[in-house]
């Protein structure tokens, strides 16, 4: 079953998408929609990073396109602003 939602997206043009979500009660991920898997440096044993683990209740790549949006106007004009009078 789908859980969607609309999401606003900026990458490759500003537009509004509807996508899946995790499942929020998923025993696996517990609704986060993966695992998170912390590893550390070999020589040092230090941490150096986590791995994520996506879990199958959930689709990141299952996504559509609702609305593309117009790129943001410009607010200032080119050249600026003039303090001349109108008239």
């Amino acid at each position: 079953m789908l859980r969607l939602r609309i999401q606003l997206t900026d990458w490759p043009r500003r537009a509004l998408i509807l996508t899946d979500t995790p499942r929020p009660h998923c025993p696996q991920c517990d609704g986060v929609g993966g695992i998170p898997h912390d590893y550390g440096d070999p020589a040092t044993g230090e941490y150096a990073g986590t791995d994520w683990e996506p879990c199958p209740c959930w689709d990141e790549n299952r996504r559509w396109l609702l609305l593309p949006l117009p790129r943001r106007l410009r607010r200032t004009p080119p050249g600026g602003y003039s303090d001349e009078p109108p008239f």
